[in-house]
């Protein structure tokens, strides 16, 4: 029986002086992949910063995010909701004010709690913020321009929350001072794009604003160190989907969904260099905030907090992960379930093809990969993103397979597997009250390059939650 959300809920916690509780400054980019930052094996890209942040915490080698796409991601993260739970499923769509937000907990508990940078979520979640700082002149280009001011006026005697909010590296690159900083010649593009001129120019503007993102927070923790809080203080790094280029953004795969997820304490986990691999759902991430904080984890939290894996990192945690990629630009219905073995895909649109959103279609990446295609000269793996109709369903192992690129969906030998996580995830969609409109929103523009409008633009379709009430339900599936 479906357990109906958001009853009085009166906080248990009493706030304590600021020297008592941990500070947490919480720092998300816009469009970076996992293994874009050196300290996660990229060799090309300058993040000397977040490296050194790094190598004195956790760095988390399995965190995935609950959607490949923007707004629903981050809705997700600041309520510990699947995105269908959240009312805020689709691109730019807007959840309903009764959500509640882990900063307007950690704000009610006494915490001090400013916004900086892209914000791209709800009314609701202003609620969460003494001050919300998102005029894009003033954050600047990046978006990172007031995070040190923040730190500096904050009220010297209460518990801080930063949400520090980049807009890197999001299209389209703009110069700055970091412009040119990765030479084109130096690149090599991961093996399903093209090797070619202009995609090692795209790649080269994307790791300069990968910098400026990196420089900002040596910045924020060069301001921490002054303020001798930086020991008391958590640090979380990560980002909010995959990187805007085909293959990456919007796709529910690990390139899609996995993100960097770096944790530094020095007061609560040491200072010693940690890994951890164990599975983590970007839902885990508000219960565990609000956990170290010493404040009661509310019921309509879907998640489960990961304290314990902060002193024990080689512990085990999750079983099971869900994420799903509802509309962005293009219409769209994917729902995933990954096992640490195993990665099913259900979609329910595989007549269109996964070319990514708008911006990755507009990319020189893509032009390049599609004048090959026109040349029949793409491999069967940089092919993948022009294949239309699509499988129904998709099935990969993630130990032979880690790019997840060989469907074993019709595999004889994995019928078992194909079966059991084909029923974890309709079991986890009926839980959760997802739902598979038969009108869905139709994609806003020409699957091509240019952002040509369709007679479709800005008519939204059926949202996932509404047949359901699902932004009413708190059960969290299996985990």
């Amino acid at each position: 029986m479906r357990k109906l959300l958001y009853g009085l809920f009166v906080l248990s916690a009493v706030p304590l002086k600021g020297q008592d509780k941990p500070n947490f400054v919480f720092i998300i980019a816009d469009d970076v992949s996992r293994d874009d930052l050196g300290c996660y094996g990229n060799t090309e890209v300058k993040t000397p910063n977040i490296d050194r942040i790094a190598a004195a915490g956790i760095r988390f080698t399995n965190v995935f995010l609950t959607a490949s796409s923007s707004s629903p991601s981050r809705n997700s993260i600041i309520t510990g909701r699947y995105p269908h739970n959240t009312g805020g499923a689709e691109l730019h769509s807007l959840p309903p004010d009764y959500m509640v937000s882990f900063p307007e907990l950690l704000k009610q508990s006494g915490y001090y709690s400013v916004q900086a940078g892209k914000f791209h979520m709800g009314d609701y979640a202003r609620r969460g913020f003494n001050i919300i700082n998102e005029n894009n002149k003033l954050n600047g280009d990046g978006g990172e321009e007031l995070w040190v001011k923040c730190l500096q006026e904050r009220p010297p005697d209460k518990p801080f929350f930063m949400w520090f909010a980049a807009y890197d590296a999001h299209r389209v690159w703009g110069p700055n001072q970091f412009s040119d900083m990765h030479d084109p010649d130096k690149i090599t593009p991961p093996f399903y794009l093209v090797n070619g001129r202009k995609t090692r120019e795209d790649l080269g503007k994307y790791y300069d604003e990968v910098a400026r993102f990196d420089h900002y927070i040596g910045l924020v923790y060069e301001e921490l160190v002054r303020q001798n809080v930086v020991r008391n203080t958590v640090i979380i790094i990560m980002a909010d989907n995959g990187r805007p280029f085909p293959h990456s953004k919007t796709r529910v795969n690990d390139r899609g969904l996995g993100t960097p997820f770096i944790v530094h304490w020095p007061e609560g986990i040491g200072e010693e260099p940690k890994v951890c691999s164990s599975m983590v759902s970007s839902i885990d991430i508000a219960p565990t905030i609000l956990d170290v904080a010493g404040i009661s984890i509310p019921d309509h939290v879907q998640g489960y907090s990961f304290a314990g894996l902060l002193t024990k990192p080689h512990k085990s945690f999750r079983k099971y992960i869900f994420g799903e990629h509802n509309w962005h630009d293009y219409e769209a219905h994917e729902r995933m379930v990954r096992t640490k073995d195993y990665l099913y895909i259900l979609n329910s649109r595989p007549q269109f093809p996964q070319s990514g959103p708008a911006d990755a279609v507009g990319s020189p990446s893509y032009e390049e990969l599609d004048s090959l295609r026109k040349a029949n000269s793409l491999t069967s793996q940089q092919v993948d993103i022009f294949t239309a109709p699509r499988p129904n369903e998709e099935l990969y192992s993630n130990n032979s397979d880690p790019d997840q690129f060989d469907n074993l969906a019709d595999n004889k030998s994995y019928r078992k597997k194909l079966v059991r996580l084909r029923s974890v995830l309709q079991e986890w969609m009926k839980e959760t009250g997802d739902n598979i409109p038969e009108n869905l929103t139709h994609d806003w523009y020409l699957r091509e390059p240019g952002y040509v409008k369709t007679p479709d633009m800005n008519i939204r379709g059926e949202p996932v939650d509404a047949k359901f009430n699902a932004t009413r339900i708190n059960n969290k599936g299996k985990f």
